[in-house]
């Protein structure tokens, strides 16, 4: 205020006029008051500091619009709580809220809940459900369902006649039968509506020896039991675990090597029927004549880093050319000269990875996954005539 008043009042006078005490502390009052501003100034800054490399951009869909904000927030949560974004407890938040922000850029998509009418069977009952598939709806709602069943969703376009608002979730349930394969009991689900059909279904073939009980043509229900029999040869099941496939999805964020996994892959159950030949009571030969899969395997979902440092290409168009460089592309691809699969691994260096012995009998994401960490650990060092010809 000193300062103030000192330039409003004496903006025609001829400072040098001032006698010179008065020109000393009018000049001693300036620099104090800057240095008490700058202070002020600075003190703010060292109590909450701006980073513009913390800054990221995000973009949030919610609500039928687009909000794009730049905020220093660390979680999904904090960005929607400065957004001033509700998220209520039927909604549901991709990334979760928990998710926490380590890149520059983000999108966020907000699903509102809505009204879900479900039919399921002689039952009809009123959820609320932020999920856009059925299957979804369904598991969220916590009912237990099969492969088998069949899911429809559809809009409500006659509140009256429909009797609610929002979508209709109907649930065609499917038929529980026992199927006894060659002595073999499987509990299994359907839409068939005879045996023929649900024989056809599983794909299960009868042989000139076989036999069916009941007739082909009998209509199924629940708990009915279909026996599928041979006459006059030893047959023997076994239950077997069916691999999951894997679903990568690629993170340019991460670095090469990088793996999360998002949803665990669980192997699914297959019975299969073998004809025995036996001599002395000891089995010599055998061989597959059904294989009925009673549980579908369900795939695991990856997430896996494909940044390189030193390295500005696409890494997976990388070994997409390596793969054909090497091999042709053909993971099955077995040289004969000691070099296996896609990536011509030869034994020594592939190590029983995966639990195969031979890389030419790994799945292809199991070759895939090999390639990455022998890359992460080593580069392109293993394939040096493939990767000096393609330039990597």
């Amino acid at each position: 205020m000193l300062v103030t008043s000192i330039v409003c009042y004496n903006h025609h006078v001829n400072f040098m006029n001032i006698p010179y005490i008065v020109r000393k502390f009018t000049g001693f009052a300036v620099v104090t008051a800057t240095l008490f501003l700058f202070g002020l100034f600075f003190g703010s800054l060292l109590k909450n500091p701006v980073h513009a490399g913390n800054e990221r951009i995000v973009t949030i869909y919610h609500d039928n619009q687009e909000q794009i904000v730049a905020t220093n927030a660390t979680s999904v949560s904090e960005v929607l709580q400065r957004a001033n974004i509700s998220v209520g407890a039927h909604d549901s938040v991709e990334p979760g809220a928990d998710t926490k922000l380590i890149a520059q850029n983000y999108t966020i998509n907000v699903y509102r809940a809505r009204p879900v009418t479900v039919i399921d069977g002689e039952h009809r009952y009123v959820i609320m459900s932020p999920y856009q598939s059925a299957k979804k709806i369904a598991e969220a709602a916590g009912l237990v369902t099969y492969n088998e069943d069949i899911f429809t969703l559809s809009r409500i376009d006659d509140f009256l006649a429909e009797g609610g608002i929002g979508l209709k979730l109907t649930i065609l349930r499917s038929t529980p039968v026992s199927l006894v394969l060659y002595g073999q009991a499987i509990a299994i689900h359907t839409q068939s509506k005879t045996v023929a059909e649900l024989l056809k279904e599983k794909k299960i073939s009868i042989g000139s020896s076989d036999g069916v009980s009941p007739a082909v043509d009998t209509p199924l229900s629940a708990g009915t039991t279909v026996d599928v029999y041979r006459n006059g040869v030893q047959t023997i099941n076994e239950e077997q675990a069916v691999t999951f496939g894997v679903q990568k999805i690629q993170d340019a964020d991460q670095d090469v090597g990088y793996k999360e996994i998002k949803e665990a892959g669980t192997p699914g159950k297959r019975v299969v029927t073998y004809e025995i030949d036996l001599k002395n009571g000891k089995e010599v030969s055998r061989k597959e004549i059904q294989s009925v899969v009673t549980i579908q395997p369900k795939d695991q979902v990856e997430v896996i880093g494909i940044k390189r440092k030193g390295f500005a290409g696409n890494i997976d168009e990388a070994f997409a050319a390596l793969r054909s460089c090497e091999a042709g592309g053909n993971y099955d691809r077995n040289s004969g000269n000691g070099y296996y699969g896609a990536y011509q691994f030869n034994i020594s260096t592939w190590a029983g990875y995966g639990g195969y012995t031979i890389p030419s009998e790994a799945p292809a994401s199991i070759q895939d996954q090999k390639a990455y960490e022998t890359y992460q650990r080593r580069g392109w060092q293993p394939w040096p005539a493939c990767s000096q010809r393609l330039g990597l």
